[in-house]
């Protein structure tokens, strides 16, 4: 679950790209706004996210207060074996409320722990925080004939063509005793699925299926699926895996090889995948010429205010302007693409920001 209602991008092959832009310059150790902002400009589908990212939403007044979102698209299977297409979204029942830049500066200077002390605290008082659950459906036959691909995770479900529907609750009702023990290894991962739901052809998903376990078994060690917080609870594990660095259950002697002759776990045809269809040539493509403005127009021109748009704006301006000027300006024709409006009041406020940085004169060498 993100806080975030799509990701930046598409291709699983670029997700590892996503923290390296936003890590420390190798030579300088320093921030970086160049390896930040050229990588974004230069993925135009990032613009739904990064919109996003930098509106009042960007910063949300502790955990409570935001909503969660699976982005991803999966498929839900029911007992007969028929299946349709969905997206999780969680949304807080306590509102959602968020701080503004100046808020968050001096809260991030007194307090650093704010967010995890406000939800550890709500807890622990018995206010316990909860966000329910909705889904969105989608039948196969209107995958096929969907005005864009539907498994894409930089775009969104239209809630007027496919409403949310509650389904559920999430409460949160106790602390952890170990902090250690109970969060840091924790390993969450997109396989973890209950039978009746299944990952759909969404590219991102399929990369992710792969690269959680395997980087959970480098951070946690080969058998992380036996540490306490991660093994199923009250349930009795029927595999075939065996030993292993800090293997702590083992099936005695039982045969570690499928099929066998002495009784060991067997199939559970009632939980085997549901059937697919595929059809045509397979090739990699190029997603990132698709419609990437639509619906970043609709958020930009429809869902925000104008207080709302002149805040974006400010947000964008003030972390883009220490980036170099040809990256300033793949940042603002990406802009432009959305509204005319939003490429032009970023525009403005770099134009004033180069040119308060332009009267500052380099310092002379003593």
């Amino acid at each position: 679950m993100v806080t975030g209602i799509v990701l930046e991008i598409t291709p699983p092959f670029s997700s590892s790209e996503i923290p390296f832009c936003q890590k420390r310059n190798p030579q300088t150790h320093l921030k970086d706004a160049d390896m930040f902002w050229d990588f974004l400009s230069l993925r135009p589908e990032s613009l739904h996210q990064v919109t996003f990212l930098f509106s009042d939403r960007g910063i949300p007044d502790g955990f409570r207060y935001m909503n969660g979102y699976g982005s991803h698209t999966f498929k839900l299977v029911n007992a007969d074996g028929e299946a349709v297409y969905c997206k999780f979204h969680y949304k807080s029942d306590q509102g959602i409320k968020n701080l503004s830049d100046e808020e968050a500066a001096k809260i991030s200077q007194e307090d650093p722990d704010y967010s995890t002390r406000d939800l550890f605290n709500a807890i622990a008082t018995g206010n316990y925080p909860s966000w329910t659950l909705y889904i969105q459906v989608m039948t196969f036959n209107q995958a096929e004939t969907f005005q864009f691909n539907p498994f894409d995770v930089t775009k969104v479900w239209p809630h007027g063509s496919y409403p949310l529907i509650p389904v559920g609750k999430l409460v949160l009702n106790r602390n952890p005793v170990n902090y250690f023990a109970e969060v840091e290894q924790l390993a969450f991962d997109p396989n973890n699925m209950p039978p009746g739901i299944e990952p759909s052809p969404d590219k991102m998903l399929q990369g992710r299926l792969f690269a959680y376990a395997d980087t959970h078994r480098h951070r946690l060690g080969p058998n992380y699926l036996q540490i306490p917080v991660n093994r199923p609870s009250g349930a009795q594990v029927a595999n075939y895996q065996r030993d292993g660095s800090m293997c702590m259950f083992n099936p005695g002697g039982a045969p570690n090889y499928y099929p066998n002759s002495f009784g060991a776990p067997e199939q559970q045809s009632r939980f085997l995948t549901h059937s697919t269809t595929y059809s045509g040539d397979a090739r990699r493509y190029n997603s990132a010429n698709e419609d990437n403005v639509t619906q970043v127009r609709i958020f930009y021109t429809q869902i925000l205010n104008e207080e709302q748009r002149k805040r974006l704006c400010d947000n964008i301006a003030r972390s883009l302007k220490s980036a170099q000027l040809f990256i300033q300006k793949q940042a603002v024709k990406n802009f432009r693409d959305v509204h005319p409006d939003y490429g032009a009041r970023v525009q403005a406020l770099l134009d004033k920001y180069n040119a308060e940085k332009s009267k500052v004169s380099p310092e002379q060498p003593g």
